[in-house]
């Protein structure tokens, strides 16, 4: 795929994250952007007023290089690469009026960190298996990156993985622009899997703080928290990997710290005394630990791996005990 032409890039989705990519994307010249949104008030006002009324309404999108789709089918037509840039839960509906045809010979690039609801499966596995599409064709962004930041061109870093360096690679310099720096890796697996469990590592955050613990044992539950990601994605996928880096260790803290963390928000609520279903509706966007800790905690019934957190997390979500106590019992496991 030469870049000489201009690339042409679908988007699929109308969130925060979706525009910051889309904002990082107009920073190339040889870049047509293909953008499908499912509300249609937000699509009308794109293409009269260029900038996405939802989510980071500051952001002005050039019209030269972004054109907005009613139908997903029109969007990938044509497009080198599609970006996937919705909530796991939804990825099913907003992608079933596509076919194995239509994404032939493109190349799928998750930007999703969580997993698919009910198949527990992460969502690069979900849409090879669903599509067609070869491993070596698809590639995940992760790294901490809030769209927020984004937004305010503040300086961000991205990892770009992929099980083909060269299909990382060149995505990843597509990510890259002045506020941006994007690295490539070959650990699809192991970055995506940290991207997920991160999320649940910041619920647990949001509910210890909301239980008005300090930052004293949140420290100590973000450095217990990274050895259970690393015994988790070791083994889901055993290699050797640097988790110290970027992609796992660096997403974990802006997520699990972060004001812009919406996962970190919701378990705040929830130990505040909020329901799930209260929060949920609180908060008018999704909170992607929430449907990966039932995801990882299924999954875990076949590796057996210790994950004290994400058994606590999913202990006050899904049991309905209470996180106070539920908490108490966790601080004992701690070291």
């Amino acid at each position: 795929m030469s870049f000489l032409n201009h690339t042409k890039i679908a988007v699929i989705g109308g969130g925060s994250w979706a525009t910051a990519l889309i904002k990082i994307l107009c920073e190339q010249n040889h870049v047509q952007i293909r953008w499908w949104l499912r509300n249609q008030k937000d699509i009308d006002h794109i293409r009269k007023f260029n900038h996405n009324p939802s989510y980071l309404s500051d952001v002005v999108l050039s019209p030269k290089k972004v054109k907005v789709f009613e139908k997903t089918t029109d969007a990938v037509k044509g497009a080198d690469y599609i970006i996937l840039a919705v909530p796991a839960a939804f990825i099913q509906e907003s992608l079933q009026h596509l076919s194995a045809k239509h994404l032939q010979g493109k190349r799928i690039v998750s930007a999703i960190k969580g997993m698919v609801p009910g198949q527990n499966a992460l969502v690069t596995d979900w849409a090879a298996e669903a599509f067609g599409i070869e491993m070596k064709d698809t590639c995940v962004i992760a790294g901490p990156c809030h769209a927020e930041e984004v937004a305010l061109e503040k300086q961000s870093y991205l990892t770009i993985a992929s099980t083909e360096c060269p299909t990382a690679e060149n995505f990843a310099e597509l990510m890259t622009c002045r506020y941006v720096t994007a690295n490539a890796v070959d650990d699809l697996y192991g970055v995506e899997y940290a991207a997920v469990m991160k999320n649940i590592v910041a619920l647990a955050c949001g509910i210890t703080h909301g239980l008005g613990y300090g930052d004293n044992f949140q420290a100590v539950l973000v450095s217990n928290a990274m050895q259970e990601i690393g015994s988790l994605v070791t083994a889901l996928d055993p290699r050797e990997r640097n988790l110290s880096s970027s992609a796992y260790l660096g997403d974990l803290l802006v997520t699990a710290y972060s004001q812009f963390s919406r996962n970190r928000l919701f378990g705040n609520m929830i130990g505040r005394g909020y329901s799930v279903k209260a929060a949920q509706l609180e908060m008018k966007m999704i909170a992607e630990g929430y449907y990966a800790t039932r995801s990882i905690q299924e999954l875990n019934k076949t590796y057996h791996v210790n994950l004290p957190i994400t058994h606590a997390v999913y202990s006050i979500l899904y049991e309905e005990q209470a996180p106070a106590a539920v908490m108490n019992e966790l601080k004992k496991l701690l070291k």
